[in-house]
């Protein structure tokens, strides 16, 4: 009860925060924000809040800035902030590429905010660090002890090197701000640059050499309406210029900040001689202070946070530094560029991708394979390469994560009929969708899928389902094996004109016993024997195991009277078969015996 209340305190909480702030925001006539999740951008004044798009409900995440926050500020700050921030926006939506955040309704103003939608978002990298301003209290579950990985922290940083490359290079963009407050992680996992609030356009031509005009800054402006000094590159400060290896200056600065506990080398609190002075020791930087920094990121660190511009890497040669040469690096690299492959090239990748998987960390398999694993859904001739993957990652997943990324996915799978495979990889890991699926879905979804393996034409389908059917029938409920299981592996024992799936079938019946009552075998299993069509010696040694199993189990037993009158008239005519060996007419006879030796003792 008490959690219950928590939780309509908590959504009670949020739509009251929302109702003060958006309702006069044209943005929500489109979509509806759910749950504060995160902050972003200059100061983290953006709000970030979980939500959906209203006609599609497609999951998106809601950016609203409250004008409040700026109540106490001068008025002029006030209104140079609200023009950087929309300016910022403004920006955003105009640049396409898959390292920036990816806006899906732009700005929107109303008397008390600023508003805008993009994809979903998990946080920005200042929240993953610990900065904690404009977050909601508690902090969100998610984000409690949250520790970024090695790999993420590797593909990550590439990403914001190619999102760079593309603004210095494609667009000829100064971002002129890059701190963690202006990484935006997606929900997969993917870092996003953010906040082009203080962006540099180029003012020359295409055809003559970029030129980024110099805007000095200004002490007396409020330090959250400018970029942050803690990032910027000491040029702005020693020599009154900037250029792309300004913005590589504060990627370095980041990449420090990401090693040592979020903090960057100096923390000059906005104040301008601060930071000039930090800017002039720079000059005598002193290679102790990158110890934090991963081996092989350090000299890379000390090249970007170099005084001297022209020193720096540029944005290329940061994304092919030996530092990303790594194999989960690679592999989430091909992963954001399969659409470009053919299928031979991806069922190879998809082949040597389990060896992969088992060392990646289960969140990133989690959010950042999974998604780019399902997309090949729609395309039916790679489902066998990926489907094994996927249920690899399931293994390691708990019945909520199940339910939550990979079930709503698997369903629409589980009932395609060609290529075969799928339904084989199916049939394989049945025990682990029995344990993991809900009972709903079991009924609708995963047993639905088993028995359209009884009644494929496919031999190798009805085998293997056959022999791996008692490895989990305990998961299976009662009446499902009485009205719906069983009935159909005994129409396929006497249908079928394969003796081995008429074996297999008698096989599994076998085995499936002592899931059973008596009385179900007494009035289902039992009668149904004389009916199979055939008397090859192997499936009269299955018949002969399933009586010799209902006899001898202690849970089951066979009537006398049952025995006298049905089961040893037809065993008898069956000890003269010409096929029999000497063993298996032994173990008939041995049978017979026993039951004759039975009816006496009852009599």
């Amino acid at each position: 009860m008490d959690v219950l209340n928590k939780l309509c305190s908590t959504v009670s909480s949020t739509v009251s925060q929302l109702s003060s702030v958006l309702p006069g925001n044209p943005v929500t006539r489109e979509f509806e924000a759910t749950c504060h999740i995160a902050s972003a951008g200059p100061g983290l004044l953006w709000k970030i809040y979980q939500g959906y798009k209203k006609s599609t409900k497609q999951e998106a995440a809601i950016f609203v800035f409250e004008k409040r926050q700026l109540e106490r500020w001068p008025r002029s700050d006030r209104e140079a902030m609200l023009e950087m921030l929309r300016r910022g926006v403004s920006q955003l939506t105009r640049l396409r590429h898959p390292q920036i955040l990816i806006v899906q309704h732009p700005l929107e103003e109303s008397r008390e905010s600023l508003a805008f939608a993009t994809e979903p978002v998990f946080a920005s990298l200042a929240n993953i660090v610990g900065f904690t301003e404009n977050m909601p209290s508690p902090q969100p579950s998610q984000l409690k002890n949250y520790n970024l990985f090695e790999v993420e922290i590797k593909y990550g940083l590439l990403q914001v090197g190619e999102g760079m490359a593309f603004l210095h290079s494609d667009v000829k963009l100064l971002h002129h701000n890059i701190c963690p407050e202006v990484i935006v992680v997606n929900q997969q996992g993917a870092w996003k640059i953010f906040g082009f609030d203080f962006c540099i356009n180029n003012c020359n031509t295409q055809d003559s050499r970029p030129y980024w005009p110099f805007v000095e800054y200004s002490p007396t402006l409020h330090p959250t309406a400018q970029p942050c000094l803690d990032y910027l590159a000491p040029e702005c400060a020693l020599t009154l210029s900037h250029s792309p290896a300004s913005d590589m200056f504060s990627l370095g600065m980041l990449i420090f900040a990401l090693h040592n506990s979020g903090q960057p080398l100096y923390n000059n609190k906005g104040d301008w001689s601060s930071y000039k002075r930090n800017a002039c020791e720079l000059k005598q930087l002193q290679a102790a202070r990158l110890l934090c920094v991963t081996d092989g990121l350090r000299d890379y660190v000390k090249m970007m946070l170099n005084v001297t511009p022209e020193l720096r890497p540029d944005a290329h040669q940061f994304t092919k530094i030996e530092f990303f040469e790594d194999v989960g690096v690679k592999t989430l690299n091909y992963l954001d560029s399969l659409f470009q492959w053919d299928n031979l090239q991806k069922s190879r990748f998809y082949k040597g991708l389990p060896q992969i998987i088992q060392n990646l960390p289960h969140r990133v398999c989690i959010y950042r394979i999974l998604p780019c694993l399902m997309k090949e859904f729609v395309n039916p001739t790679m489902v066998p390469f990926v489907l094994p993957n996927i249920l690899l990652v399931t293994q390691n997943c708990s019945k909520e994560e199940y339910s939550q990324h990979i079930l709503p996915h698997l369903k629409p799978v589980m009932k395609m009929q060609d290529p075969i495979q799928i339904l084989l990889i199916f049939m394989q890991k049945m025990e682990l969708l029995l344990k993991l699926t809900p009972a709903e879905e079991i009924k609708t979804d995963v047993l639905p899928m088993l028995y359209r393996a009884l009644e494929s034409d496919a031999q190798q389908i009805q085998e293997l389902c056959l022999s791996v059917l008692p490895t989990f029938a305990g998961l299976i409920d009662y009446p499902a094996m009485k009205n719906a299981l069983l009935p159909r592996i005994k129409r396929l024992c006497i249908a079928t004109s394969y003796i081995s799936v008429r074996v297999n079938c008698l096989v599994c019946v076998g085995k499936l016993l002592e899931h059973l009552d008596k009385w179900l075998v007494l009035d289902e299993v039992l009668p149904f024997l004389p009916q199979i069509p055939s008397r090859e010696p192997a499936v009269l040694m299955g018949i002969l195991g399933i009586y010799k199993l209902a006899l001898t189990h202690k849970k089951l037993g066979i009537t006398k009277e049952l025995m006298a009158t049905r089961i040893l008239p037809f065993l008898m005519p069956l000890s003269i078969e010409n096929g029999l060996t000497l063993n298996q007419f032994n173990a008939l006879m041995t049978v017979i015996k026993d039951m004759v030796s039975r009816v006496e003792g009852e009599h």
